[in-house]
């Protein structure tokens, strides 16, 4: 990677961030379920606990836990469910979440689900799908026209689909498309999500829809509701520390997919995975096609390699990945964003214009703006300079526009044994 002597500071970036989440408000619905349809509607729940819970019908949505810590010190990061009044309300309240983007100098961000889970698994699980349908373009409407409407200068919009039927998903991605929307939820994995892998052909309908429609097909790390995991008796730290197993899958999986042919123009996008390790599994896979193409028999499009593809098709992000920066020779930066991961454990916020000063400083001004802000921009057809004037999309503008907002977190509680208990029990092993 070339080196630059000159560093663009923080206060001048452009920040748009690719992942961050909502924990749903409980009211969400309220305003999209048709009447006939309003008792089977998501619900939040309230335990003798106290922990709040969503739920569609039997099925159990993905707790608050990790999910909805932003501001508040590791020694308070819990696992188990959580409750509303024990997080900041920019997790769950659009205006106040654009307040804390603004303190934290983030102009944008693509918002993906939370209890739904991150394929918007629990909404396709549902045992009427008709009702399926109603909730899940329900969610939509209330994500694009609500959350993202509210502020269409400071999300980009992102929706979920029904993937039990790719003819269903596709008529979706035309739905949302015509709605502004051009990224939606994918499974990095959805074979383990018991549907047709993606070399089976049966999503073809909506990988054409999604290349008519100019979608990226966003695959966020955990949208297979399975984790990396070693043995059953393995320490937490292992699972954490692993996390991106699961992405490297799904690298695996797109660069020797064969259906590339057929849709030229289609993208995925790898979230939360981080990309320091990419250029290794670049290297493996050429060296798999150089020696062991000749019994394999994969066929690439014509001159490509699986190089290629990744290059072509593939879009990455990190959050704070000093690898992956040094590494930046080895990759298409045109297709490598900045994720926020606001209001999750692993964000940076309220200082990643501070780390990124740092992490950036041996870049040209060019690429930096490409990482923060262009390439999002093109790939999610997002404009937000067409609403709010460019001097005032910076870290030092919109910062001087939330002095008064307080980044520390001062409601929840102190984690203790029963955060690694529940983590212990979701992750299924004997202990």
């Amino acid at each position: 990677m070339q080196r630059y002597g000159r560093r663009m500071r923080g206060d001048d970036m452009i920040l748009i961030s690719v992942d961050d989440h909502i924990a749903e408000p409980a009211s969400m619905f309220d305003a999209h379920v048709p009447a006939r349809w309003r008792d089977r509607a998501p619900r939040v729940v309230t335990d003798e606990r106290g922990d709040q819970q969503w739920w569609y019908g039997e099925v159990k949505g993905r707790n608050l836990g990790l999910n909805a810590v932003a501001g508040k010190p590791p020694e308070m990061y819990n696992v188990n469910p959580s409750h509303y009044d024990e997080m900041r309300p920019g997790c769950f309240d659009v205006h106040e979440r654009v307040r804390d983007m603004s303190a934290g100098g983030q102009l944008a961000g693509l918002n993906f689900p939370n209890w739904p889970g991150f394929s918007g698994q629990v909404l396709n699980q549902g045992p009427d799908r008709d009702v399926n349908v109603v909730m899940i373009q329900a969610y939509n409407d209330w994500h694009i026209d609500e959350w993202c409407g509210a502020y269409p200068d400071r999300f980009i919009p992102c929706g979920v689909l029904p993937l039990w039927d790719a003819e269903l998903a596709a008529t979706e991605v035309r739905r949302l498309a015509s709605k502004g929307c051009h990224a939606v939820t994918f499974s990095e994995n959805p074979a383990a999500l018991n549907m047709p892998s993606i070399h089976s052909g049966a999503w073809d309908p909506l990988f054409g829809a999604c290349c008519d429609e100019g979608t990226v097909l966003c695959c966020h790390l955990g949208s297979s509701s399975r984790a990396a995991s070693t043995s059953p008796d393995a320490p937490a730290s292992v699972g954490m520390a692993l996390s991106s197993v699961m992405t490297v899958y799904t690298l695996g999986d797109l660069m020797w997919a064969e259906f590339w042919g057929r849709f030229p123009e289609l993208r995925f996008s790898l979230t939360e995975g981080d990309i320091g390790w990419i250029p290794y599994f670049l290297q493996r896979a050429e060296h798999v096609q150089s020696r062991h193409s000749g019994w394999t028999r994969h066929e690439f499009p014509p001159g490509k390699g699986p190089r290629d593809i990744f290059f072509e098709h593939v879009l990455v992000c990190f959050i704070d990945d000093r690898v992956g920066v040094e590494l930046l020779g080895d990759f298409n930066v045109d297709n490598v964003c900045w994720e926020s991961d606001f209001p999750h454990s692993d964000s940076t916020w309220p200082n990643a214009p501070e780390r990124l000063e740092v992490l950036f400083a041996d870049l040209d001004d060019d690429t930096v703006a490409r990482i923060t802000h262009a390439n999002a921009m093109r790939h999610y057809r997002f404009d937000p300079f067409a609403i709010r004037p460019r001097e005032q999309c910076t870290v030092a503008a919109l910062r001087a526009e939330a002095t008064d907002v307080d980044t520390t977190t001062r409601v929840g509680r102190a984690a203790d044994e029963t955060d690694l208990a529940y983590f212990k029990q979701l992750s299924g092993g004997k202990r």
